[in-house]
């Protein structure tokens, strides 16, 4: 058996179904025969973005896989790798090397070298018979513990080097560990004698699918619900205890509860510092229940540390509290909950049913959101002003419903996200929402989504400005207008062979998108181009 029809088969029998990438790599090939579905991006980093997204929407039970040429395709793949390694997200990634007479010689691009840092593993194949070891290894890693990006770089000498037959290779186990007992009861009892506990609920929950237990917890201590980004839609939006997600931009009763709590459970989360996540006070006692220890104490310090699945970790939480609290009436603080929330709505009520044009950016996404059957929808933001307009105000009920990040913050990731989830989820509409400065990066592949029949739906807010940028580029601007923009983006679609409508007018927002479902019902993806304020107050409370 040739190397490539190895590595082709392994990949068949650890349940992968779809290969992104571009060519040339010689897995492409191999994995078509082996009735593996080659998809072709315009750009390596789309690639890495769909894989990430096949990974997110299946709870990782499927891999989302890459490959891409040796040289300045695993070059232009680097941003792509750095995004899933700060998203914790598992992906296959197989660039083909240089080769080996010549990997290691300046100023050729080494894969195993130069993504060791941004990567779970990096390892390069240099002997076709261990393939078998190597991708055990890979599998494993991928499969197991905080997830990753993992690396195996093919030199191009190697494809056709001889594999011994039969292929000796068995799926790996997916394993999981849970925290230690004596944590758990410091954890539960600090618990069960809080007066003001509030979950903080991150993207470990999702991976567990502790979606469950986690609003079993919340129910029984009386406790509110805030969850990062990535933990969006882990917990449901609608129910009482919800007090939304928290980004740079949020509800204000996340600020509100979070300020007074005496102890905060953080369940399936890093508490990374960042500019786009919540602020954690430094009033309340922490408890961070975490499946990588490397996040203890690293940038909050905790008081108890809980170290596995955020499942196992909810069980045990749960059996531990079941002796010591009864079920908590929680309707006072629901109803506190409910007041903060619309007293923060009719606020912002104006610019989300704003008649003006162009039309306010809120407005669009407002209309939206009440015209699409939300539990039929996976929808995912972009970088910048759509970001921080979506999140606090999309209420996400079902589970993986919505693909929040921002760890790092590329622009154009939400495309590849939306066309990967399509792909996992073909029964769901699958939306992405960005601006016109992130379409700049990513919007070629918008005739990936053409030529590879994938039908999501592509909301563009274009304001024809860098918005956000205005308040700190106002001499560039005025002197050389140094953030404008321009682009018709539906003349684009439309000549790529989507559906692409360009719309202006409050009236014409929900015929808009309703036409552009029933477009991507038939198989064909479709994009709005709606001509929006340049609008940059956001609902910040950090």
């Amino acid at each position: 058996m040739k190397l490539g029809a190895a590595i082709a088969e392994i990949m068949k029998r650890e349940g992968i179904e779809i290969l992104t990438g571009y060519p040339v790599n010689h897995l492409i090939e191999f994995a078509a025969a082996r009735y593996i579905r080659p998809v072709m991006v315009r750009q390596e980093r789309i690639g890495l973005h769909m894989a990430d997204a096949i990974s997110r929407v299946t709870s990782g039970r499927k891999i989302g896989a890459l490959c891409m040429q040796h040289g300045p395709g695993a070059e232009n793949a680097y941003g792509g790798v750095a995004q899933a390694y700060g998203e914790s997200v598992p992906i296959l990634v197989v660039p083909m090397g240089y080769a080996r007479r010549i990997a290691h010689i300046d100023p050729n691009f080494n894969s195993t070298i130069a993504m060791k840092g941004i990567s779970k593993s990096s390892e390069p194949v240099f002997i076709a018979a261990e393939i078998g070891n190597i991708m055990r290894r890979a599998f494993t890693r991928l499969r197991n513990g905080r997830g990753g990006p993992v690396i195996v770089e093919v030199p191009t000498d190697m494809w056709n080097e001889e594999v011994p037959e039969p292929l000796d290779y068995t799926p790996v186990m997916a394993t999981r560990y849970g925290p230690d007992p004596a944590e758990i009861k410091r954890a539960a009892a600090l618990l069960a004698n809080a007066r003001h506990p509030v979950i903080y609920a991150g993207t470990g929950v999702h991976w567990a699918e502790a979606w469950p237990q986690l609003r079993t917890l919340a129910e029984l201590l009386g406790a509110p619900v805030t969850t990062s980004l990535g933990g969006k839609s882990s917990f449901p939006e609608d129910h009482p205890l919800s007090l939304g997600s928290g980004g740079l931009a949020m509800p204000r009763p996340v600020r509100t509860f979070l300020d007074r709590a005496d102890v905060v459970l953080g369940i399936g989360c890093s508490f990374t510092e960042t500019n786009f996540g919540i602020r954690m006070p430094k009033g309340p006692r922490y408890i961070h229940a975490t499946l990588d220890p490397m996040h203890l104490n690293k940038d909050l310090r905790a008081e108890i540390g809980l170290i596995g699945d955020a499942s196992l970790t909810l069980d045990a939480l749960l059996e531990e509290l079941a002796g010591q609290v009864q079920p908590r009436d929680y309707s006072a603080t629901a109803a506190e909950i409910a007041a903060g929330h619309e007293a923060w709505m009719d606020e912002w009520m104006g610019k989300l049913t704003a008649g003006s044009a162009p039309l306010n950016p809120y407005r669009v996404l407002w209309d939206l959101q009440h015209t699409v059957d939300i539990k039929n929808t996976i929808i995912t933001h972009d970088a910048g002003s759509p970001r921080d307009q979506l999140s606090p105000f999309w209420r996400a009920t079902e589970p993986l419903s919505y693909l929040g990040w921002g760890k790092t913050t590329q622009l154009g990731y939400g495309l590849g996200l939306a066309m990967g989830a399509e792909l996992a989820k073909p029964e769901k509409l699958c939306m992405n929402v960005w601006g016109d400065a992130a379409i700049g990066f990513t919007g070629m592949d918008f005739e990936t989504c053409v030529r590879e029949r994938i039908p999501i739906l592509s909301v563009l807010l274009n304001n024809f400005s860098m918005a956000i940028e205005l308040k700190v580029m106002p001499v560039s601007t005025e002197k050389y207008r140094s953030t404008d923009i321009s682009g018709d983006y539906a003349a684009m679609a439309r000549a790529f062979g989507g559906h692409g409508e360009r719309v202006t007018e409050p009236s014409e927002i929900v015929p808009a998108i309703r036409r552009a479902i029933a477009q991507t019902e038939a198989g064909v993806p479709a994009l709005l181009e709606f001509i929006t304020s340049k609008e940059t107050e956001v609902s910040r409370h950090n």
